[in-house]
């Protein structure tokens, strides 16, 4: 089982796919909590260089106030992170499947919540 919902955006940069990523989460129920420029940070606490790589933790908040009400230490994997970075002729998107994150806690009724999560956002990277 894959662990990521992905998706290449050819010929663009990582700033563009940023944008349209924000607006592909927005349209199906999520917002963006956190931001981690990984690029920036290995840069600093490293002095590393390595391509652009941005983290973006987004929510649905519906979707996880379900999750917390059926399981309330879930919390500890949210939110789903959706990666952008750049590769070799353009970026890439990559978002968590929550199935297979969701597979370490025996939970029918979390499973099936994690199952529209990822139907979100598989329908949010495709967007992109």
């Amino acid at each position: 089982m894959t662990y990521t919902i992905n998706r290449m955006i050819p010929d663009t940069g990582i700033d563009d796919v940023d944008a349209r990523a924000r607006k592909a989460l927005a349209d199906h129920g999520f917002g963006v909590l956190t931001e981690i420029d990984v690029k920036a940070t290995m840069k600093k606490k490293l002095d590393v260089e390595m391509p652009a790589y941005r983290i973006l933790g987004a929510c649905n908040p519906k979707m996880a106030h379900q999750a917390i009400g059926i399981e309330p230490r879930v919390g500890a994997m949210l939110p789903c992170n959706v990666i952008l970075r750049e590769v070799g002729g353009g970026v890439e998107v990559s978002a968590i499947d929550p199935v297979a994150s969701m597979q370490a806690i025996e939970n029918a009724e979390l499973t099936a919540v994690a199952g529209e999560v990822r139907d979100l956002l598989a329908k949010a990277v495709a967007a992109v």
